[in-house]
């Protein structure tokens, strides 16, 4: 007995020195030492035969684009070689790389440079695999390289105009010449078109290689701000065009250039200027181009099918919505020729739905009270639809297929948790990057029956990494808002002790359509957060009103009154979590970035009889001050709603403050501008309410670069101790 009771002593022990011996997370670990690294599968492309892929492979300076077969992993040829391969002696660094339609050629993107948050300059060159041959696209960097669908020419941007290279005789074609900065853009989008329709290359070739249909931007009229750089003796002015919410926008036309005549015509859109084109695809008729117009206040959209050679259009399709309509790419042309498969909210939840314009006939492919997240791909050869969707739970993504008939539906996933899908050519196998909010993600590779085929990442190494440090337990619970039961995540300290009391600092996006509480690894700001729980933090996050995938009238819930339900339900689950026996209700703060820096700012003024403190990043102060098609899309115009706007304004309500107040900005964001913190501060100093604040010059709104990310990691980290 006394043996046995020795050796327990002794187990006790040895376990005890084992949890201490467990690592403690740095701010170092996070933002230098890349400590928790996720890995991914880079460069993965699967070919057009559905069997092999290709990847981009790196041993220092060294560089191969090579083939591997899909199911086995094994390697194959090598396309590129970057120390073979060389141009005027010059080794080049690939960055990217796309193939032409025949596979026969590259292009190779290096030397990037960021333009705004989507478009990057690249130095392009085109490489023939079976010549060898390596060519520069143009002396200088561009934008766009795109094949044309023979590989024969290659589009691309320049100084706000579009040109084609022929391949063949190496000539540059000029397709526009009255590009000018800051008045007139061919062929690229303009600031607000690139942010909130979210995209930026604005042409596109015919399918039949014929035709360019392109955007061009008249941004004459178009207001200007201008941001100081601090990078001279007297700073760089620089000066880009940003409509503010009730502004001017950009005159967008439509236009159709043949390559063989040379001529450009105008497609019909309407006589109508102020006005949004968020999208233009081409029908199966390559002499046809679907034009997507929709309303200044974004509650119409109507599909016009445009001529290639006449530019006369008629309408295919139109939608309303009380509210507004969300903009995406989630609509594919059938072969049939007359009709498309899209998503729409028209029965209060995303779905999909099936229209034939000729029979006038709308066919429903999903229905239920669960919104549908994307579309993954048509497969045409066996007329399935393949889609992910939140049907489990709004934590979850699954795949599933349906007929174009909808029906037949099949799920394709069976684990629980979240699958992002990409599917190679034939839909034979789909690329599955599978996570669960305590599983680090692992990419499957699977076939059409959604069967694993092997792994091609398991991310074992950042398992075995985080099992060295004193994690604190993170789970799922729903916290009552201030109407409806919202899903939280919750971490606790690790050794946590429910007969303690806790501090807590809650975190929140909150905007239209997001979601931080979802079932994926990792959550926001995952490793951080977990630092301060082993500090003896609890950190919760709560999706409240407004966030996605409840369907449309929780979402919808916000529409011209931005911030106030979302705070309302924030400040509700502070004051929940204050009833809790093991929160110290005293010490609860709330931090936020971009639109949850907005959040915060409005929580901790409005709530100022809860949150002790608050940091808010890169906040959004009133609505007024920014771009007008995201805000006039949930708020409609300032002449149009005075009081939504600012009666949910933290600048407005900087009287309020009582508790400790941290203000972060970059001085050079292009998004969220600088100045929104200094009319807040303009307010503060007004109401004689004191404030600790940060900025960090020349940065845009992800506030990054060198050693940045850990500054203000620590400046945040420090004042969470210091006032919570």
């Amino acid at each position: 007995m006394r043996y046995l009771y020795l050796l327990l002593i002794m187990c006790c022990t040895q376990l005890s020195i084992a949890q201490e011996a467990k690592k403690q997370i740095t701010l170092e670990d996070i933002w230098q030492k890349n400590t928790f690294r996720i890995k991914s599968v880079p460069g993965f492309n699967a070919m057009k035969d559905g069997k092999r892929y290709t990847q981009l492979d790196q041993d220092g300076r060294h560089q191969y684009i090579r083939i591997y077969d899909l199911t086995t992993g094994e390697k194959g040829s090598t396309l590129f070689d970057n120390a073979i391969q060389k141009l005027g002696g010059e080794q080049i660094n690939i960055e990217d790389y796309t193939f032409s339609a025949d596979e026969q050629k590259l292009l190779l993107l290096t030397e990037g440079q960021h333009i705004y948050r989507r478009s990057v300059l690249y130095r392009v060159y085109v490489y023939d695999i079976k010549t060898g041959a390596l060519q520069l696209l143009d002396y200088d960097k561009v934008l766009h390289a795109t094949f044309s669908p023979d590989g024969t020419k290659v589009g691309f941007v320049k100084n706000n105009n579009l040109y084609y290279k022929d391949l063949q005789n190496s000539q540059t074609v000029p397709v526009t010449t009255d590009g000018e900065k800051n008045r007139i853009i061919n062929g690229n989008c303009d600031w607000v078109y690139e942010e909130e329709f979210e995209f930026t290359r604005a042409y596109d070739w015919a399918p039949d290689g014929k035709h360019i249909a392109y955007y061009r931007f008249d941004e004459s009229l178009v207001p200007e701000y201008t941001i100081a750089m601090y990078d001279k003796l007297y700073p760089t002015q620089y000066t880009y065009k940003y409509p503010k919410a009730g502004e001017r926008n950009s005159v967008v036309q439509i236009k159709v250039y043949d390559l063989k005549t040379r001529n450009t015509i105008n497609a019909n859109i309407g006589k109508e200027t102020d006005q949004y084109i968020p999208r233009i695809k081409w029908t199966q008729d390559p002499d046809e181009l679907c034009i997507f117009r929709m309303n200044r206040l974004q509650n119409k959209l109507e599909l016009l099918a445009a001529n290639a050679e006449t530019g006369k259009s008629h309408l295919l399709y139109e939608e309303e919505n009380k509210y507004y309509i969300e903009i995406n790419d989630n609509l594919e042309f059938l072969p049939d020729g007359h009709s498309f498969i899209f998503e729409s909210e028209q029965d209060g939840y995303n779905h999909l739905y099936r229209w034939d314009w000729e029979k006038e006939k709308l066919t429903t492919l999903t229905r239920g009270d669960y919104d549908i997240e994307s579309l993954i791909g048509i497969d045409k050869a066996r007329k399935l639809v393949y889609y992910t969707a939140a049907e489990n739970s709004p934590l979850q993504r699954s795949l599933y297929s349906v007929d174009w008939n909808g029906r037949n539906k099949r799920m394709l996933t069976e684990e629980k948790g979240t699958h992002s899908i990409t599917p190679c050519a034939g839909f034979n196998y789909f690329l599955d990057k599978y996570s669960r909010l305590n599983k680090v993600p692992v990419y499957y590779l699977r076939n059409a029956d959604g069967e694993i085929v092997r792994t091609l990442e398991d991310n074992k190494v950042l398992q075995a990494k985080m099992d060295e440090y004193n994690l604190g337990k993170i789970r799922f619970t729903k916290i009552k808002g201030v109407t409806e039961s919202l899903n939280v995540w919750m971490i606790t300290p690790p050794g946590f002790d429910s007969t303690k009391k806790y501090p807590v600092l809650m975190f929140q996006y909150s905007g239209p359509g997001s979601q931080q509480v979802a079932d994926r690894f990792p959550i926001g700001d995952f490793f951080w957060h977990q630092m301060l729980a082993e500090k003896g933090y609890i950190v919760v996050c709560a999706d409240g009103t407004g966030t996605g995938f409840r369907g449309e009238a929780f979402r919808k819930k916000t529409y011209l009154q931005l911030g106030k339900y979302e705070s309302d339900d924030q400040i509700a689950v502070a004051k929940h979590l204050g009833e809790m026996s093991f929160v110290d209700k005293d010490r609860i703060g709330i931090w936020g970035w971009s639109y949850g820096g907005f959040m915060s700012s409005t929580c901790i003024f409005k709530g100022n009889d809860v949150f002790k403190m608050a940091i808010s990043v890169a906040p959004v102060t009133n609505w007024r001050y920014y771009d007008n098609i995201y805000t006039e899309r949930y708020m409609r115009r300032p002449q149009e709603n005075e009081k939504g706007y600012d009666e949910n304004a933290p600048e407005k309500m900087a009287g309020l403050l009582k508790g400790k107040f941290l203000l972060i900005h970059g001085t050079a964001d292009d998004n969220v501008h600088f100045q929104n913190s200094v009319m807040l501060v303009d307010n503060l100093i007004k109401e004689n309410k004191d404030y600790d604040s940060e900025y960090y010059p020349n940065k845009t709104h992800g506030i990054s670069g060198g050693n940045t990310r850990l500054h203000l990691y620590r400046r945040m980290t420090e004042f969470i101790l210091n006032n919570l």
